[in-house]
């Protein structure tokens, strides 16, 4: 071994030091190259050049060595079939690495003009998906004819197994399509509000190659195939409102009836009961009452005025405890004064209707409510009014007539959000305003979307 390295260490050293020569010279043809290539550059003003140089810097240095490489293979004391593969694999590693930098800078400089023009992400990530199987395809066919490798077959392979792909993945491809369709035509964008003919609503959250996700006022996510959303009828509403800090949860309520073994048969013990009564039976004689006959125009105002008229026949009593204002009292223990001040008024003024026998009794019952929340979660003023129309007759009593009792004043929970997280005080006071007594629960449900309605258009 010895004797053979002595014996041809000239061949030996001197491809070894053209290499090395070259490693040098490569790191001084970078420096004194990228110098005067900044500089240039510097002088265009063009934004990309920072990307270029910072791309290409490293790989300029990398073809220099496979430079020194070949021509030490070249002078080196190898067979020539030897020779021809280092060449041919220095050759591929090259077009590798060719086709590897211009990925790169292709990505890099898409997304920097991407973000200067404010092309829809979707679009940017097509065209980059795009250039990648482009350039690759190039590579592979320039290494194919560059090995000498018959390409005629390989075409006719590569045109099959396309033709196979496109019937295979057909769906997929034209979701594709469509997704170009869709962010060229800015159908829909990201953030947008939109209403489709199938009755899915709800804001755009990504924009894919395959589907567009939809995320609905009840919180669900749906996946929309692009070749579908393109035949739908699209409303879009466009860019999203001013987002409330804290969303609105809306709730409903059942409940639950229980006979309390009390019953009125005259005025007097109409009134004893009222004093000792637990609040829930007020609850249900007056709040639940009419909630149960929302239906009927105007409402009856409660379930005492409507057995006094019709089991006691005193239309002049009946009337004026009709006239009491329910919703006038934020608390349950004010309406049973103000009922009991109507009843003693009126009896100090005829005193023999205190004993007189009802036709029928009046049985007392106690509403035992059960709060549950739903699905629905509301963000901006947009998805309130979408949310209005979908929620329960009970949800919406909860919130607008129930709630003057919890918070104990003359609102209700719509008000209450609006006002608090968009400071839009008129439009909460004119929900604030609308008269229970003229509307029926649905026509109070279409008042209220009106009134939200005028103010995002």
């Amino acid at each position: 071994m010895i004797d053979w390295f002595n014996a041809n260490w000239v061949l030996i050293v001197a491809p070894l030091s053209v290499f090395v020569a070259f490693c040098i010279i490569g790191l001084w043809a970078r420096s004194f190259v990228y110098n005067r290539l900044t500089k240039l550059l510097s002088k265009s003003g063009w934004s990309g050049r920072e990307i270029l140089v910072r791309t290409t810097r490293g790989p300029f240095f990398f073809w220099i060595i496979l430079l020194g490489a070949y021509i030490a293979f070249m002078i080196s004391d190898l067979s020539n079939p030897t020779k021809d593969l280092a060449v041919k694999i220095i050759a591929s590693i090259f077009i590798i690495s060719l086709i590897w930098l211009l990925m790169i800078l292709s990505d890099r400089l898409l997304a920097l003009y991407s973000e200067e023009i404010k092309t829809p992400r979707p679009v940017g990530k097509h065209v980059a998906n795009g250039i990648r199987v482009t350039l690759i395809v190039i590579g592979i066919l320039i290494l194919i004819d560059f090995w000498g490798w018959p390409i005629t077959p390989i075409l006719l392979l590569l045109s099959a197994l396309i033709l196979v792909a496109l019937v295979a993945f057909r769906d997929a491809i034209l979701n594709v399509f469509s997704g170009f369709e869709i962010t060229a035509t800015r159908l829909v964008k990201e953030g947008d509000f939109v209403k489709l003919g199938s009755g899915v609503e709800g804001y755009v959250i990504d924009i894919g190659w395959m589907n567009v996700k939809i995320r609905t006022t009840d919180q669900n996510i749906v996946v929309m195939p692009n070749s579908k959303l393109v035949k739908e009828t699209v409303m879009n509403y466009g860019y999203p409102l001013k987002k409330a800090g804290a969303p609105f949860q809306f709730f409903t309520r059942l409940h639950l009836k229980e006979l309390t073994g009390l019953k009125a048969q005259n005025l007097t013990e109409l009134i004893d009961i009222l004093k000792t009564a637990p609040d829930a039976v007020i609850y249900y004689h007056t709040y639940h009452f009419l909630e149960e006959h929302q239906y009927l125009t105007p409402e009856p105002a409660n379930d005492f005025a409507l057995w006094v008229g019709d089991a006691l026949d005193d239309d002049v009593l009946s009337e004026k405890l009709a006239n009491i204002d329910t919703f006038a009292y934020s608390s349950i223990s004010a309406l049973r004064e103000a009922l009991l001040l109507a009843l003693e008024q009126h009896l100090e003024g005829h005193p023999g209707l205190r004993d007189k026998r009802a036709n029928r009794e009046l049985y007392f019952i106690k509403s035992i409510s059960f709060v549950l929340p739903t699905p629905y979660v509301a963000s901006d003023l947009r998805e309130f009014v979408e949310v209005i129309r979908k929620i329960s007759t009970g949800s919406l009593y909860y919130h607008v007539f129930e709630s003057r009792l919890r918070l104990q004043k003359r609102s209700n929970d719509f008000s209450v959000w609006i006002r608090d997280q968009f400071g839009e005080d008129d439009l909460a006071d004119r929900i604030d305003a609308l008269f229970p007594y003229t509307y029926t629960l649905e026509a109070l449900r279409s008042a209220i979307i009106e009134q939200v309605e005028k103010r995002i258009k």
